[in-house]
C-alpha cells in the first residue's frame, strides 16, 4: 500500500470512529429507552385514583364530592410525588402512607386546590361594591375608631383581599371620610402567601377586573402586573389554617369562598362555620362560594338575594359542634 492510500485509510478509520462516538452519544441506550418508557407510563388509571381518594380524603377531614371535578390536578401532583419517591405505582404509595405518618402532610398539601383571580364571580363583587361595603362603612362610621374590618379566609395568592382593597380605595373611600379599611387575609399555603406578598400577577389573573380598577391599581413590571403600594397597605397577610381557628374578630365582612364548604367534611364545615359566626358582628356579612351552601344547622343568617351566596347575620346561631380534630 502506498503512503497516500495508507494515510487515506487512516483518515477514513478515524472518521468512522468519530461517527461511532457521536452516534453513541446521540442515540439513547436501551436502558435509557426503557427508563423513558417507564416515566411516560401512567402510574394510575382513573378508577384507581377515585378509589384512592375515597380512601384517603376522609382521613384528612376532606370529602370526595368536593374533589370529583378537580381530581385531575391531584393526579398530576400524586404522579410527581410517586416518581420523586421512586415508587412503581399508586398502590405502593398507599403502602407508604400506611407506614410513614409524615407522608400524610405531603398528601394533604397535594390536595389543596387554590383557584384565585381578581373579581372572580363578577355578580358577587358588584353586589359587595354596591350594597355590602357601603352598609359596612356606614356602620363603621357610627363606631369608635371607624374601622371597617374584613376577613378573607383562604385568600390563596391574594386576589380576593386585594380586589376588596381596590374597590374600597378607588370607588368608595371618598364617600366615607374617616373610615379606615383593615383586611386580614389568611391562608395555610406558604407558596400562595409568597405570591400574595409579591403582589405581582400575570395578565390572565386580571382579565375579569373592571377597567378602572385594573388601570389605576397596577403597573407593568417585567411582563407582570404589580399592585401599587397604595392598595397593599390595608391588607395584612397571615399564615393560618382555618380548621385550627381564625383571627380575633369582630369583622364586618367575612369571605370564605370555595374552600371550607367545598372540600371539608361535615364535621369540619360545622366547626369552621361556628368560628366564622363567632367572629362576625351582628348584622355583619358572610360570603361563601357560588356552588356552596352553609351547614344544615346554620341558624341566624339570612340570604340577601336569590342567586348570590351573600348572607347577613341576624341573630346568634346555635352551637353546631365541637371543633373537629384533624389528623
Amino acid at each position: 500500500m502506498t503512503s497516500v492510500n495508507f494515510t487515506r485509510a487512516a483518515e477514513i478509520a478515524a472518521m468512522a470512529a468519530t461517527i461511532g462516538r457521536l452516534l453513541t452519544q446521540v442515540m439513547p441506550r436501551r436502558d435509557q429507552v426503557a427508563r423513558l418508557a417507564r416515566m411516560n407510563k401512567p402510574l394510575m388509571n382513573d378508577p384507581e385514583l377515585v378509589r384512592f381518594l375515597q380512601w384517603c380524603l376522609p382521613k384528612l377531614g376532606l370529602r370526595w364530592a368536593g374533589f370529583r371535578k378537580v381530581r385531575g390536578t391531584v393526579r398530576k401532583r400524586l404522579t410527581r410525588r410517586i416518581r420523586d419517591l421512586k415508587l412503581p405505582n399508586l398502590a405502593a404509595y398507599r403502602d407508604r402512607l400506611e407506614t410513614d405518618r409524615s407522608e400524610w402532610r405531603r398528601l394533604e398539601d397535594m390536595c389543596r386546590i387554590p383557584i384565585s383571580r381578581f373579581y372572580r364571580d363578577k355578580a358577587v363583587y358588584d353586589f359587595l361594591a354596591g350594597e355590602v361595603l357601603p352598609a359596612c362603612a356606614q356602620a363603621a362610621q357610627s363606631r369608635k375608631g371607624k374601622v371597617l374590618r374584613v376577613l378573607s379566609a383562604g385568600c390563596a395568592s391574594g386576589e380576593e383581599p386585594y380586589t376588596i382593597a381596590l374597590i374600597w380605595t378607588l370607588r368608595l373611600a371618598k364617600a366615607f371620610p374617616g373610615v379606615a379599611l383593615e383586611i386580614t387575609a389568611i391562608d395555610v399555603d406558604d407558596t400562595m402567601l409568597s405570591r400574595a406578598k409579591s403582589g405581582c400577577y400575570a395578565a390572565g389573573s386580571l382579565k375579569h377586573l373592571p377597567s378602572d380598577l385594573r388601570e389605576n391599581g397596577f403597573e407593568p413590571i417585567d411582563g407582570l402586573y404589580c399592585l401599587r403600594e397604595a392598595f397593599r397597605r390595608s391588607v395584612n397577610l397571615e399564615k393560618a389554617d382555618i380548621r385550627q381557628g381564625l383571627p380575633d374578630g369582630p369583622f364586618d365582612l367575612i369571605l370564605c369562598r370555595n374552600t371550607a364548604f367545598t372540600y371539608f367534611d361535615d364535621a369540619a364545615q360545622k366547626a369552621v362555620f361556628s368560628d366564622l359566626e363567632a367572629r362576625l358582628r351582628f348584622a355583619g356579612y358572610l360570603v361563601i362560594g357560588g356552588h356552596e351552601s352553609l351547614p344544615g344547622q346554620a341558624l341566624g343568617f339570612e340570604r340577601l338575594t336569590v342567586g348570590l351566596p351573600v348572607y347577613r347575620k341576624t341573630g346568634k346561631a346555635g352551637k353546631l359542634s365541637a371543633r373537629g380534630r384533624h389528623r
